[in-house]
């Protein structure tokens, strides 16, 4: 999620070039990947300890009971509609977000986008995320209703079998509750990604900035730097918002027994319930997903940056 380098990506008119817009395409989604692959289990785990918190001691408790009554697979459980998201609110995200900036380089006057200070992209990126939770709603919420579908099973809230494919959770949605039981958690999906972006945006060009060494572009970065400052911009996002995410889980996954109350009634619910605690099960292998996740990702995305920049200086 390089800042800069995405907004030359979504904006350039190096894209009339159909080979470098395919190659660059390509690297995007091998970053996806990546970061979905790297990150999962991790994602897993932390969709368990949110929605069923007294059912698990700890973040290793979880991840070897799962181990242990699935394999791999039950750690993985979720993989496609998890690549989905990442791909689609990627593509939605940083497309808007290049868009955003432009815009906001305009309203202030600036010549030109890497002129906008680390608050302007943290805006900009927070405003962007309203559009991106729109494809990101839908398949979160059949991604965590397989997550945690063996809890789901035990407890007797649903009669689906824990290794089910994508397809059935989808028709299962669609019909007991139709269409528009996909966006169930929507609202909590915006409360989270707005100001979760901000965060994660500040604290990416935050860290950028102080990598930067006088007389530096932000842009002459190398690998390292960013990856680092591509992990602490996930750490400062889950940081600012993981109890808001936390309802939304809850809200997804319980919705396999029926439509839920929203996020405020489910959230007060949870405090009055369980205590305040409860609503940060699961922090650790979340916190700790988002550095090699994020690395991956952003590493992914440099390579792109820099094999466009070299292609478009050639000719």
């Amino acid at each position: 999620m390089n800042v800069c380098s995405f907004s030359e990506l979504f904006t350039s008119t190096s894209w009339e070039d159909t080979a470098t817009h395919q190659f660059c395409q390509r690297q995007s989604n091998k970053g996806g990947v990546a970061c979905v692959l790297s990150g999962h289990p991790f994602d897993t785990v932390k969709v368990k300890m949110q929605t069923f918190p007294g059912m698990y001691r700890g973040f290793l408790d979880c991840s070897v009971r799962t181990y242990r009554q699935d394999g791999l697979h039950g750690l993985y459980q979720g993989t496609m509609p998890a690549l989905v998201a990442n791909v689609a609110e990627n593509a939605v995200l940083f497309a808007c977000y290049g868009f955003c900036q432009h815009l906001t380089r305009t309203l202030y006057g600036l010549e030109s986008v890497s002129d906008l200070s680390d608050l302007q992209n943290a805006t900009t990126g927070s405003f962007a995320s309203v559009f991106s939770s729109l494809v990101l709603c839908p398949t979160e919420l059949v991604k965590c209703q397989m997550q945690a579908l063996h809890e789901m099973k035990v407890t007797g809230k649903t009669s689906l079998h824990r290794r089910v494919s994508t397809w059935s959770v989808m028709r299962s949605v669609m019909q007991t509750e139709g269409p528009q039981g996909f966006f169930q958690g929507l609202t909590s999906t915006w409360l989270r990604e707005v100001p979760g972006y901000f965060f994660f945006f500040g604290g990416y060009e935050i860290s950028r900035t102080f990598f930067t060494k006088t007389g530096q572009a932000k842009g002459e970065l190398g690998v390292v730097p960013l990856v680092v400052s591509g992990g602490i911009g996930g750490a400062c996002f889950w940081l600012a918002v993981y109890p808001v995410d936390s309802v939304k889980s809850r809200i997804q996954v319980l919705s396999m027994a029926g439509k839920q109350a929203g996020f405020l009634s489910s959230f007060i619910n949870i405090i009055k319930t369980e205590g305040f605690l409860a609503l940060y099960c699961g922090l650790t292998p979340t916190v700790i997903r988002a550095f090699p996740s994020n690395g991956a990702l952003f590493l992914a995305y440099e390579l792109t940056r820099r094999a466009l920049t070299n292609q478009t200086s050639s000719h």
